[in-house]
């Protein structure tokens, strides 16, 4: 099913040409992140249980942001409600975009934090839950991007989350359990990982212009031993005569297993001409943030 996505930024889903490969998003430095309009949005990160232990991944997170020109914190989920509040209080005197980031039990506070905003039609920019506890409850409608980094089989982690009925924001679920180097406690600190979610929060906190566009869920199992990259949504496209999943996985740059997941049963060659194709995309491309040659069609 189509959900309306919500982005800021000049780029419409659907449009962009060929996306920027893992690579290419892990070899750009964040000073070229920044973008000509000053940063303008709060992130509010939170540990998990022991977090000053076992959660410091979100305070080398949070340090990169604030390196990157945003406003950002760490707390601990067990005041979570207190930082809310406080956070409606703060919005309503001088609205920004509002990005909530989670580690385990931390995952489950920003939904709970995104709940308390929906009570008051207060938007939440971005949420990115990393590997948050089962008991995390689903998106609320407020939340117009979701990102859930998860262990499937994780005891201590492992929710995977789901939005709630009516849904119309972005939605993409990296379900990273066949990745055996990775753990619930160091799930957090992955540099790339880092490295893609501070791009995607100096988009949102440095473009103004707002417009909705067309996306599809994704919810991926990761394969062993491939890069990991942050998709935002899908975008349909339709397959022009001798298409393929492979042609179109060059085409657009993405891995071909990223097309074989979300599009069941389409693996056969060559595609029906007209036949509807998902393709993984960011909805602001990266490249126009990093200064890369590639640009939208």
């Amino acid at each position: 099913m189509l959900s309306a996505c919500f982005l800021y930024g000049g780029s419409e889903p659907g449009v962009a040409g060929p996306i920027p490969a893992a690579s290419e998003v892990a070899e750009a430095p964040l000073a070229a992140t920044h973008a000509t309009t000053e940063p303008h949005a709060r992130v509010y990160l939170f540990r998990g249980a022991l977090g000053p232990i076992f959660s410091r991944g979100m305070d080398r997170l949070a340090k990169q942001i604030k390196n990157a020109g945003v406003t950002a914190n760490v707390y601990e989920f067990t005041i979570c409600r207190l930082i809310a509040e406080r956070a409606i209080t703060v919005y309503r005197e001088n609205p920004a975009p509002i990005i909530l980031v989670g580690h385990s039990m931390g995952g489950f506070c920003a939904l709970k934090f995104a709940e308390m905003l929906q009570a008051e039609n207060i938007p939440v920019s971005l949420i990115v839950t990393v590997d948050p506890a089962h008991v995390t409850p689903s998106v609320p409608l407020n939340v117009e991007r979701y990102i859930n980094i998860f262990l499937s089989k994780d005891v201590l982690g492992g929710g995977d989350v789901k939005p709630q009925h009516g849904y119309q924001g972005c939605y993409a679920s990296f379900d990273l359990s066949e990745h055996d180097e990775v753990s619930h406690i160091n799930i957090d600190k992955m540099d790339a990982v880092h490295q893609q979610l501070v791009t995607k929060i100096v988009q949102l906190a440095t473009t103004s212009a707002r417009s909705e566009g067309e996306a599809v869920p994704l919810r991926y199992v990761v394969p062993p031993d491939t890069p990991i990259e942050l998709w935002d949504s899908g975008m349909q496209v339709f397959a022009r005569p001798g298409d393929t999943l492979q042609t179109l996985a060059e085409l657009y740059r993405v891995p071909l297993w990223s097309l074989i997941q979300i599009n069941k049963g389409a693996d056969k060659a060559p595609l029906v001409p007209g036949e509807r194709v998902v393709v993984p995309h960011h909805l602001l491309p990266l490249a126009e943030v990093s200064g890369s040659s590639h640009s939208g069609r």
